[in-house]
């Protein structure tokens, strides 16, 4: 196991800055299979719920195939973010550039839990769209 393979966890604020950012970035734009990085950031049996629709790791790495596609860039800016016990929250914005030119701004407020190994092991977010063009 390479260190850019090593298991990640979040064990400090900053790692959680570092998920909110480096996830998105490896998920769109990464060259290494989406399982494997969903591995280091997630425990086993992980349920992300984004607005409602619980995504599985199957649908996430579906979802990181369309990404991969259609992403030309990704600028994330993390707002707020608590680490407290095996809990984790934070508020960012995800802006997107797609490969048409069209940007969408994602307004991003999560919520979730730690495993003991300290990757994620549940997430529940909601999301606002403030802006395309």
């Amino acid at each position: 196991m390479t260190s850019s393979e090593a298991m990640v966890g979040i064990h400090a604020e900053a790692d959680l800055t570092e998920f909110l950012t480096r996830y998105p970035e490896e998920m769109a734009f990464g060259d290494q299979d989406p399982g494997r990085i969903l591995d280091r950031w997630f425990a086993p049996g992980f349920v992300f719920r984004n607005d409602g629709l619980a995504l599985d790791r199957q649908r996430l790495i579906d979802h990181a195939r369309p990404a991969r596609r259609n992403a030309r860039a990704l600028h994330i800016e993390v707002h707020s973010k608590m680490l407290s016990g095996n809990g984790i929250a934070a508020h960012y914005t995800l802006t997107a550039t797609m490969r048409t030119g069209h940007v969408i701004a994602t307004e991003i407020y999560l919520v979730g839990r730690l495993a003991q190994d300290a990757r994620i092991t549940d997430i529940d977010q909601c999301t606002r769209i403030l802006a395309t063009t």
